[in-house]
Protein backbone atom coordinates (compact mmCIF):
# COMPACT_ATOMS: atom_id res chain seq x y z
CA UNK A 1 0.00 0.00 0.00
CA UNK A 2 1.57 3.05 -1.07
CA UNK A 3 0.70 6.49 0.16
CA UNK A 4 1.88 9.79 -1.30
CA UNK A 5 1.24 13.22 0.42
CA UNK A 6 0.88 16.72 -1.20
CA UNK A 7 0.43 20.20 -0.37
CA UNK A 8 3.10 20.88 2.46
CA UNK A 9 5.01 24.59 1.64
CA UNK A 10 6.20 27.84 2.92
CA UNK A 11 3.83 29.97 4.81
CA UNK A 12 3.51 32.51 7.17
CA UNK A 13 2.36 32.57 10.00
CA UNK A 14 -1.98 32.60 10.32
CA UNK A 15 -1.77 31.03 6.99
CA UNK A 16 -3.16 27.95 5.81
CA UNK A 17 -2.66 24.71 4.17
CA UNK A 18 -4.49 21.40 3.00
CA UNK A 19 -2.25 18.20 3.20
CA UNK A 20 -3.61 15.22 0.96
CA UNK A 21 -3.35 11.62 1.05
CA UNK A 22 -3.61 9.58 -1.65
CA UNK A 23 -3.10 6.28 -2.52
CA UNK A 24 -2.31 5.42 -6.90
CA UNK A 25 -2.97 1.74 -6.57
CA UNK A 26 -5.44 0.50 -3.35
CA UNK A 27 -8.66 1.66 -2.20
CA UNK A 28 -8.37 3.87 1.46
CA UNK A 29 -11.77 2.88 2.21
CA UNK A 30 -11.21 -0.03 4.64
CA UNK A 31 -8.46 1.85 6.49
CA UNK A 32 -8.28 4.41 9.17
CA UNK A 33 -5.80 7.11 8.24
CA UNK A 34 -3.52 9.65 10.15
CA UNK A 35 -1.45 12.25 10.19
CA UNK A 36 1.61 12.71 11.68
CA UNK A 37 4.33 15.45 12.08
CA UNK A 38 8.23 15.68 12.79
CA UNK A 39 10.09 18.27 13.77
CA UNK A 40 13.71 18.48 13.55
CA UNK A 41 15.33 17.47 16.88
CA UNK A 42 11.91 15.88 17.83
CA UNK A 43 9.85 12.60 17.83
CA UNK A 44 7.46 12.14 15.68
CA UNK A 45 3.72 12.90 17.10
CA UNK A 46 0.67 11.92 16.32
CA UNK A 47 -1.94 15.28 14.88
CA UNK A 48 -4.70 13.87 13.65
CA UNK A 49 -6.87 10.80 12.70
CA UNK A 50 -10.22 9.24 10.94
CA UNK A 51 -11.89 6.34 11.18
CA UNK A 52 -12.33 4.03 7.43
CA UNK A 53 -16.02 5.26 7.95
CA UNK A 54 -15.10 8.98 8.52
CA UNK A 55 -17.35 8.88 11.59
CA UNK A 56 -14.87 9.40 14.22
CA UNK A 57 -12.14 12.02 14.49
CA UNK A 58 -9.46 12.44 17.11
CA UNK A 59 -7.41 15.62 16.73
CA UNK A 60 -4.01 16.47 19.28
CA UNK A 61 -4.40 18.80 21.54
CA UNK A 62 -1.92 21.16 20.15
CA UNK A 63 -4.12 21.39 16.37
CA UNK A 64 -7.67 21.83 18.04
CA UNK A 65 -9.70 24.20 16.83
CA UNK A 66 -7.11 24.92 14.11
CA UNK A 67 -6.72 21.37 11.87
CA UNK A 68 -9.68 19.05 10.32
CA UNK A 69 -9.11 15.93 8.67
CA UNK A 70 -11.88 14.76 5.97
CA UNK A 71 -12.01 11.89 3.79
CA UNK A 72 -13.46 11.46 0.43
CA UNK A 73 -13.61 7.83 -0.52
CA UNK A 74 -15.00 8.68 -3.84
CA UNK A 75 -11.44 10.61 -4.60
CA UNK A 76 -9.56 8.21 -2.54
CA UNK A 77 -7.82 11.04 -1.18
CA UNK A 78 -7.67 11.97 2.96
CA UNK A 79 -7.37 15.91 3.38
CA UNK A 80 -5.73 17.59 6.38
CA UNK A 81 -6.85 21.03 6.55
CA UNK A 82 -4.35 23.43 8.77
CA UNK A 83 -5.57 26.81 9.36
CA UNK A 84 -3.92 29.35 11.87
CA UNK A 85 -0.78 28.25 11.52
CA UNK A 86 2.04 28.49 13.79
CA UNK A 87 5.76 28.52 13.64
CA UNK A 88 5.74 25.53 15.93
CA UNK A 89 3.90 23.42 13.55
CA UNK A 90 6.57 23.53 10.97
CA UNK A 91 7.57 19.68 10.44
CA UNK A 92 7.55 16.75 8.46
CA UNK A 93 4.06 15.61 7.77
CA UNK A 94 3.41 11.84 7.09
CA UNK A 95 0.33 9.87 6.26
CA UNK A 96 -0.58 6.76 7.44
CA UNK A 97 -3.19 4.16 7.04
CA UNK A 98 -4.04 0.75 9.34
CA UNK A 99 -6.10 -1.86 8.84
CA UNK A 100 -6.09 -3.19 12.36
CA UNK A 101 -4.21 -1.84 15.27
CA UNK A 102 -0.62 -0.93 13.83
CA UNK A 103 -0.31 2.22 11.33
CA UNK A 104 1.58 -0.60 8.76
CA UNK A 105 1.75 2.15 5.74
CA UNK A 106 3.36 5.43 5.56
CA UNK A 107 4.03 7.71 3.10
CA UNK A 108 7.23 10.17 2.29
CA UNK A 109 6.31 13.08 4.02
CA UNK A 110 5.46 16.21 2.77
CA UNK A 111 7.65 19.22 4.22
CA UNK A 112 5.81 21.97 6.24
CA UNK A 113 7.19 25.50 7.22
CA UNK A 114 5.57 28.29 8.94
CA UNK A 115 8.03 31.56 8.55
CA UNK A 116 7.54 35.12 7.81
Amino acid sequence: LQLVESGGGLVQPGGSLRLSCAAPRFTLDDYDIGWFRQAPGKEREAVSCISSTGDITNYADSVKGRFAISRDNAKNTVYLQMNSLKPEDTAIYYCAARAGVEWNYWGQGTQVTVSS
